[in-house]
């Protein structure tokens, strides 16, 4: 903001000096405007162009006087220009070398691939969620404008090697495509599968039809928002409690309840006991909806009071925020 400051008073004085001189000239040594700027051009830009007519004494100490005052102002403007030009581009260089530096250090962060309504949505929950994670976006400004932010952000194309390499994609733990395209999504999709094939790949679909090829392109789960939408709107008619029950369980702002999973550790004292023994309940007044064994697809809904909790196992659990904090301390 300061050298932009400096650019607009350097920029002003030299139009003051240019007014001064031809207005000036026009009234020392009664010439036409056009000659008496054009004397005041080859006057300050030093070019060593003779006088266009013979001065008089008052009209060479008025030249002295533009000499003097003039060069500076217009070597004071250059500069400040050249200043800004200069640093500007080696700001973005040590920006971009800092950014790449910090993507560098990530390990088992996320990768999201558009920042449209849907990723920018992403971004703000991982964020609110302190989840590390690097977005992916083609538009320059767009990215620009996240940087400023503070974000992680990649510009480049999503179906290029190098772009995605430049994310991190080799030491991530996932990436989701939210493009607007479903092409693009199916090419994001076998890039990312190709170049890290334990990679989590979450689709964006915006067709029926395209769900099938981003399965087949290595998608590990296919999500339609519009079908999510609809669904929703129709829920929120046929079942207003649930929905609600859900937007507060689910979102991050309510405070009073939550729906997490935490995954049980191997040396969790969690580990071989049942869920009786455990005291979860008890303890820290949280409920166990559901339980995915280790290496396992399906769920096991309400589980029953005998269930072993073992090492690797993912607990579906409703509890206050606080609450589930002290658990997942307890499960590490």
């Amino acid at each position: 903001m300061e050298r932009l400051y400096n650019i607009f008073i350097a920029t002003f004085l030299l139009a003051l000096i240019f007014i001064t001189g031809t207005v000036g000239y026009i009234y020392f040594e009664e010439w036409s405007a056009l000659e008496a700027f054009y004397m005041t051009v080859i006057t300050i830009s030093s070019v060593g162009f003779g006088e266009i007519h013979p001065l008089s004494e008052t009209g060479r100490l008025f030249t002295s006087f533009l000499i003097v005052s003039g060069t500076g102002i217009l070597a004071y403007t250059l500069g400040s220009l050249v200043q800004f030009m200069v640093e500007g581009k080696f700001r973005d260089i040590i920006g971009i070398k800092k950014m790449t530096q910090e993507i560098e250090k990530l390990n088992n962060h996320y990768i999201i691939c558009g920042f449209g309504r849907i990723g920018k949505f992403i971004s703000n929950e991982f964020s609110a969620n302190k989840l590390p994670f690097v977005i992916v976006e083609q538009n320059k400004d767009v990215c620009k404008i996240l940087k400023e932010d503070g974000y992680l952000c990649v510009q480049g194309d999503a179906t290029i090697d190098a772009t995605l390499e430049d994310a991190g994609i080799l030491n991530a733990r996932g990436i989701i495509t939210a493009v607007t395209s479903d092409t693009d999504n199916v090419y994001i999709t076998l890039t990312a599968r190709g170049l890290n094939p334990d990679l989590y790949i979450l689709a964006r679909s915006g067709e029926e039809r395209s769900e099938k090829k981003l399965l087949r392109a290595g998608a590990s789960k296919v999500i339609s928002p519009y079908t999510i939408g609809a669904s929703r709107m129709a829920q929120a008619v046929l079942r207003p409690s649930v929905v609600d029950f859900i937007d507060i369980a689910t979102g991050y702002h309510h405070l009073e309840l939550q729906i997490e999973e935490i995954r049980v550790g191997q040396g969790s004292n969690l580990a071989g006991k049942t869920l009786q023994d455990s005291s979860i309940r008890s303890t820290h007044n949280i409920i166990i909806v559901a339980i995915r064994k280790k290496n396992a697809a399906e769920m096991t809904f309400n589980p029953a009071a005998n269930t072993t909790i073992e090492g690797g196992d993912t607990l579906i659990i409703l509890g206050e925020p606080d609450a589930i904090k002290k658990l997942e301390q307890q499960a590490k």
